[in-house]
């Protein structure tokens, strides 16, 4: 059976740092078997001198192998310029889906007391983002015009992925779209959630409306979540789900294809946070969401040992921050690479003892 293949898309500053430490935990003698890698420089000096062919390259090659492990990228401002890496890999892979998962990390005070995981399940395309916009002037006013499209496939793929990750993790289906003031639009993403919940009747589904939803994640801290979204609902409960429980560092993000019958095909993950220029060359910036894009990936690898490492990634990333080991924005003293080397130690440790038993 030939070795999994991952490709890397390295970043920027501090965002290419991370994913070094990251990679370090995918070497052979931490997770107990080899992947290889084709490494794609996506750093802003590249894509600019390539027009963006080198995101196109690493889309492919993503297409080619279904894995992917991408580093914080800077995204120009200016008009005209390369624009997000992104948008384009989404587009590339025909990604349809992105899930961000917040959980408690150790020693870290959620809001509202909130403690079990709570995933995202979004749109990856349509909705708000991509629309075509214009101004019109009417009766000495101005108005302004949006056209947003939403596809019932990509509905469905969203709500068939909520209800499976929701079995997966225990938890419940929650929240929903407005579909009472927009039936027909919002209405579609309802109805694919409503058919997904009759083909899962051993989960637990609660719909709600969007701004129910933000309202009852204060008041509901005791249940394990997945929300399917639109595309920009998602985006702000993304944030907002980070943000309850205190850190953005204990979350990773998902982005996935679907084939033609509903099952994820290429998959790549990151960090959700951005390069953060001023930790750049100071080893001090938290490397825990990149090692839990790589602890996500590895539940996507079909290869003997996978799980087994992705669940010890999981623990021991957790576990080193409620020991004490942690860097600064968590409260602790350990550099970037003290905090990847007591991870990897964990690791090693839990597979040994694993095999053993």
């Amino acid at each position: 059976m030939p070795k999994p293949t991952i490709v890397v898309l390295e970043g920027d500053q501090t965002g290419q740092e991370l994913l070094a430490e990251s990679l370090r935990v995918l070497e052979r003698d931490v997770i107990g078997f080899e992947v290889a890698f084709e490494h794609f420089d996506l750093s802003l000096e590249k894509r600019r001198a390539t027009k963006n062919g080198i995101v196109h390259e690493a889309a492919a090659a993503m297409k080619r192998t279904k894995l992917g492990l991408k580093a914080a990228t800077i995204t120009p401002e200016t008009a005209g310029d390369v624009g997000s890496p992104n948008a384009i890999l989404r587009q590339a892979i025909d990604g349809k889906v992105i899930v961000r998962t917040g959980r408690r990390i150790p020693g870290v005070r959620p809001v509202a007391g909130i403690h079990a995981p709570i995933s995202v399940v979004r749109m990856a395309v349509g909705d708000a983002y991509g629309a075509k916009e214009w101004r019109e002037q009417s009766g000495g006013d101005e108005i302004a015009y949006r056209t947003e499209r939403i596809e019932r496939s990509v509905c469905r793929v969203v709500s068939e992925y909520a209800f499976f990750h929701a079995r997966r993790m225990n938890a419940k289906v929650f929240g929903g779209p407005k579909y009472t003031v927009s039936p027909v639009y919002e209405g579609m993403l309802k109805e694919e959630m409503d058919a997904a919940a009759a083909r899962y009747p051993d989960v637990q589904y609660e719909p709600q409306l969007i701004d129910a939803t933000y309202a009852l994640l204060i008041s509901t801290a005791g249940d394990p979540m997945v929300i399917p979204s639109l595309n920009r609902d998602g985006d702000c409960l993304s944030d907002l789900v980070m943000q309850l429980f205190g850190s953005i560092a204990g979350a990773e993000s998902t982005l996935m294809s679907f084939t033609p019958e509903g099952k994820p095909d290429v998959v790549m993950t990151e960090a959700p946070h951005g390069t953060a220029p001023r930790l750049f060359g100071k080893n001090v910036a938290n490397p825990m969401a990149m090692i839990l894009a790589v602890a996500a990936l590895l539940t996507f690898v079909d290869e003997r040992g996978a799980a087994n490492a992705s669940r010890a990634i999981y623990e021991a990333t957790l576990e080193t921050v409620r020991e004490g080991i942690a860097t600064s924005d968590l409260g602790g003293h350990a550099s970037t690479t003290e905090f990847t080397d007591a991870v990897i130690d964990k690791v090693k440790t839990k597979l040994d003892v694993w095999a053993s038993l």
